[in-house]
């Protein structure tokens, strides 16, 4: 169980510390949550696209801490099942992020504040390393790799990739794979969603720091 908790007080102290900056955001520029959809306020909308990948970290945590360390899920299903059961839950957490930013950036439509050309020609820009990545990651990484099949298969044991994106970048995914949270935000110039993406973005690298890069540090003897 020690390992198991292994760095999480800081990923904790650190995930409540993001959170109180971001309502502090909301509490000095209320205007920032105005509008609704579907007879929602946009405050409730926003407070989900929040809670959405917390419960998405938090289960990506449990699951490879129990696995790495108990091979709690394999034992009891054998890998194969094991694996897909858990990738299934972590594609409709990840998918969970971007459908509510949407969501939230319908119902925020609008408040963003800068000229339509700049917010989609930054769109633009962003889509290009976004494609790339996605490319990488079918390519080179695996998208078996990209879920964690380290963490599940003990034989697996292969060397940081360094092709594709990740010539540039040891942390690609991170770098540029969230940068398609900030799309919704920018086509709808939704503030709100903007500053939700935001939050994705930044809480990642407490995921990375504290639990994936000690995983990695436990699986491979090293990490990026």
């Amino acid at each position: 169980m020690k390992k198991f908790f292994e760095y999480q007080a800081y990923h904790f102290l650190l995930l409540a510390l993001i959170i109180i900056v971001v309502y502090l955001c909301v509490t000095v520029n209320p205007e920032t949550l105005t509008g609704a959809i579907w007879g929602i306020d946009t405050v409730v909308w926003f407070w989900l696209a929040i809670a959405v990948p917390v419960l998405h970290q938090m289960y990506v945590w449990i699951v490879w801490r129990l696995e790495l360390y108990q091979r709690t899920f394999t034992k009891q299903f054998g890998l194969e099942r094991a694996f897909k059961m858990y990738a299934i839950g972590f594609s409709i957490l990840f998918g969970g992020r971007l459908i509510t930013i949407i969501i939230l950036a319908v119902s925020n439509s609008n408040t963003l504040g800068v000229y339509p050309v700049v917010a989609y020609s930054l769109s633009l820009v962003m889509a290009c390393p976004v494609i790339y990545l996605f490319y990488s990651v079918k390519k080179y990484f695996t998208v078996e790799r990209a879920y964690g099949i380290d963490h599940f298969d003990s034989k697996y044991r292969k060397p940081f990739e360094k092709k594709g994106i990740f010539k540039y970048t040891d942390n690609g995914m991170y770098v540029f794979g969230l940068m398609i949270l900030y799309f919704p935000g920018l086509l709808f110039l939704s503030k709100a969603a903007i500053l939700a993406a935001l939050f994705n973005h930044v809480y990642i690298w407490v995921h990375y720091y504290f639990t994936e890069r000690p995983d990695m540090i436990e699986i491979y003897g090293n990490a990026p």
